[in-house]
């Protein structure tokens, strides 16, 4: 099913209706990510960012570009109403994971791509679009309703640069210390988990049993194949327009060195024409860059957009491993309980009464662990549901412009062209002197 679903341009949408309908809980705080923050009136919530003034700091291997963050609130938790901070990319990689890492079952505005290649060329376009998509990435987390309440945002959008420097440490130092023993425990519930199967005879652990869940999996695979496949032609459009904005200046050169050539009446023509492909040129440049920043690029986040999903939906698979963990632990121990009640000779009431205890703790973890899928499953819901209304909304709009921008180019050009009809049908007029006799 699911490689039927890659194969037709229907199955971009064959996700179950139950995920395109938000529950009242889930349309109360939901925000158009599009919506203008500073349009809001008087009592409404205010957190407008912009990422700006990009600068190379340093020079070879050492070199990156630094941006100024700038931001307007009314957030009472925050000390200022205006205020601006100077931050590089690997700090909003910083907030990336931390929000990642404290938010499970929230989608996750994605990054750029770390281009390395281009981060050492350092070339105009390059600055400029990541400054586009780290303006987008940052705007994203400050309109979602649980991402912008966050101390991570506050910290990276407030801190000074010595506050700055000393907490990403902090935070660093953090990270290098409970990594490896996280990886070590993961390890150990997996055997835990895998002699508690044995031990109730089952072959394998429960697998989660859930229709919605699983048409969600094929509508996000299919989404990622299609919305790739239409980033990838995008690319080409990009490269096509380029290619044209050359070949029109190549051949406007040629045609004016032609005209220099002729001179007379003919070369006046060539040169109006070479003219006029320097225009055309220019434009379908421009049209390129265009198509980059409001075609390819949108297109390019939302495919990081779906890997973004993608770690979501492994976080739910992680909390029901999980719980099923903690659900064979208990069954285990319940198994242990009862063959020391009958046990021969009879076992101590006290290693009984211990027994006990374990159970009791063991049962209060599994109840937690439960607890804490269920409210994954429900975030992640309703993370679906504000995804397919915001994505409804960044494409519609995405079509728009591009749809405009081949209009406006098409109406110039076919205006660049009829201007040189009346040069061109002079030239074709035979010329007649005083005499009336055509002239050769």
């Amino acid at each position: 099913m699911a490689d039927s679903n890659r194969s037709s341009p229907e199955s971009i949408m064959p996700l179950s209706p139950q995920w395109l309908i938000a529950r009242p809980s889930d349309r109360a705080g939901t925000t158009n990510v599009g919506a203008d923050a500073s349009l809001g009136g008087p009592g409404e919530e205010l957190l407008e960012i912009t990422v700006a003034d990009p600068v190379k700091q340093g020079d070879g291997v050492q070199a990156y570009v630094s941006y100024r963050v700038n931001t307007k609130t009314n957030l009472p938790n925050y000390r200022r109403k205006e205020f601006s901070v100077i931050r590089r990319f690997s700090d909003f990689l910083w907030l990336h994971e931390r929000l990642t890492e404290t938010h499970r079952g929230v989608i996750i505005p994605p990054l750029p791509e770390k281009n390395v290649v281009e981060k050492f060329r350092f070339s105009a376009d390059f600055i400029d679009m990541r400054r586009q998509a780290l303006d987008m990435f940052i705007n994203r987390v400050a309109a979602h309703p649980l991402l912008r309440q966050s101390s991570d945002l506050q910290l990276f959008l407030e801190a000074s640069e010595d506050l700055w420097s000393l907490e990403t440490a902090r935070a660093h130092e953090a990270n290098l210390l409970k990594k490896k023993p996280s990886d070590f425990m993961q390890l150990f519930r997996d055997v835990q988990a895998k002699v508690g199967s044995m031990v109730l005879g089952k072959d394998k652990a429960q697998s989660e049993v859930d229709e919605e869940y699983e048409s969600l999996k094929s509508y996000v695979a299919a989404l990622e194949t299609h919305l790739a496949e239409a980033r990838k032609q995008a690319e080409r459009l990009v490269k096509r327009q380029r290619d044209l904005g050359q070949a029109l200046a190549d051949f406007g050169i040629a045609v004016l060195m032609l005209g220099d050539c002729e001179g007379g009446s003919l070369g006046h023509v060539f040169k109006e024409l070479g003219k006029r492909s320097d225009a055309l040129s220019a434009a379908s440049q421009k049209q390129a860059q265009e198509l980059t920043s409001k075609l390819e690029q949108p297109l390019r986040e939302y495919v990081r957009m779906i890997l973004s999903i993608k770690h979501v939906m492994s976080d739910r698979q992680s909390a029901l491993s999980q719980w099923q963990q903690g659900t064979a632990e208990l069954a285990s121990k319940r198994v242990k309980l009862e063959r020391l009640k009958q046990a021969q000779p009879p076992v101590r009431a006290e290693r009984i009464a211990e027994m006990d205890a374990e159970i009791e703790e063991c049962k209060k973890r599994e109840e937690e662990l439960k607890r804490a899928y269920e409210v994954l499953v429900e975030t992640m819901h309703a993370e679906m549901v504000r995804f397919q209304q915001q994505k409804t909304q960044d494409l519609a709009t995405i079509m728009r412009n591009f749809a405009l921008a081949q209009a406006r180019l098409a109406d110039e050009t076919a205006k660049v062209w009829q201007s040189l009809l009346p040069d061109v049908q002079n030239l074709r007029k035979p010329a007649v002197g005083g005499d009336g006799n055509t002239l050769a």
